[in-house]
């Protein structure tokens, strides 16, 4: 089983362009988006995080549920959801600001243990910045990765919600010795002003950068550096588009029984060529249809 921790919300999505154009309210949050696109290729799922009981709240879950993923580990409060309101810009591309006082999703709190038959954990975005949950999910990631639990990060930043860069760098880099694989798009490195072999020194085994459309490229502790292009699509909006690339990374490595350093180490070249492949078509998919809306197994040719 894979797990996804990490926050749930509504994204307020613009139905046209302007300002003031009406909002259509979406399931979402990076970790949602995750969980979901993995459910529906098929990889036994479970989400750990605190959703609201509201009528927003009961929705969420209701998505999980609908995408096959265990909710048994969700935490519950009435506090509200956390809305993110959308912009999207002419090439698809999507902006954010949030509101996150006194929501539900900062109170989590880590639990005693994981999921029976977790093998990996997944973890990024809003959930790791907003505190007190944020030191939640660190002390969740941790353990896991002291467990010998096979850990993914994708930190997805969102600067607006980050109060003082240099303390969120500072506490990105010593998450990197718990894990396993990190994830992350051309502009998370840039805002972050590290490089591949820096991170990797620091405790990762393989770093994926995403290029939007122009492909993805892996990097490994041993050196070696693999790309492949993006898929062409008409791109409606990219939302959820990189939350599809870590599911269908974690997909493939789970697939390939290689959710571990080890394994990553020994994938080589077409294997690794062959998994950000199905990442390039996973995103690309997601990227021709509104919201987070990630594929399925069948929509890929995995079934």
């Amino acid at each position: 089983m894979i797990v996804v921790a990490g926050e749930a919300l509504i994204d307020l999505v613009p139905r046209a362009p302007g300002a003031l154009a009406e909002l259509r309210p979406a399931l979402g949050g990076g970790p949602y988006n995750t969980a979901v696109a993995l459910g529906r290729l098929g990889s036994p799922t479970a989400f750990c995080s605190r959703v609201s009981s509201d009528a927003f709240g009961e929705a969420l879950l209701d998505g999980l549920r609908g995408a096959g993923v265990d909710v048994s580990a969700v935490q519950r409060g009435g506090e509200p959801t956390t809305l993110a309101v959308a912009s999207i810009g002419a090439d698809g591309s999507a902006a954010y600001s949030f509101y996150v006082e006194g929501t539900a999703d900062r109170l989590f709190a880590a639990p005693d243990r994981l999921p029976v038959g977790a093998r990996a954990v997944s973890f990024g975005t809003c959930s790791l910045v907003l505190e007190p949950g944020a030191s939640a999910y660190e002390e969740l990631m941790r353990s896991a990765a002291a467990q010998g639990v096979f850990t993914a990060l994708d930190p997805n930043i969102r600067a607006g919600l980050i109060p003082d860069a240099d303390a969120y760098r500072a506490r990105f880099t010593s998450w990197l010795p718990s894990v396993s694989l990190l994830k992350l798009s051309e502009e998370d490195a840039k805002w972050l002003g590290g490089t591949p072999q820096e991170w990797l020194a620091a405790g990762p085994a393989a770093v994926v950068v995403t290029r939007g459309g122009d492909g993805l490229t892996v990097f490994t502790r041993a050196g070696a550096e693999h790309s492949v292009p993006g898929e062409e699509v008409d791109v409606v909006d990219t939302i959820g588009a990189g939350d599809t690339v870590n599911a269908a990374l974690l997909h493939g490595l789970s697939v390939r029984d290689a959710l571990s350093p080890a394994a990553l180490a020994d994938l080589g070249a077409d294997g690794w060529t062959e998994l950000l492949r199905l990442a390039a078509r996973a995103a690309a998919v997601t990227c021709s249809r509104a919201g987070a809306e990630p594929p399925y197994a069948a929509e890929l040719g995995l079934l």
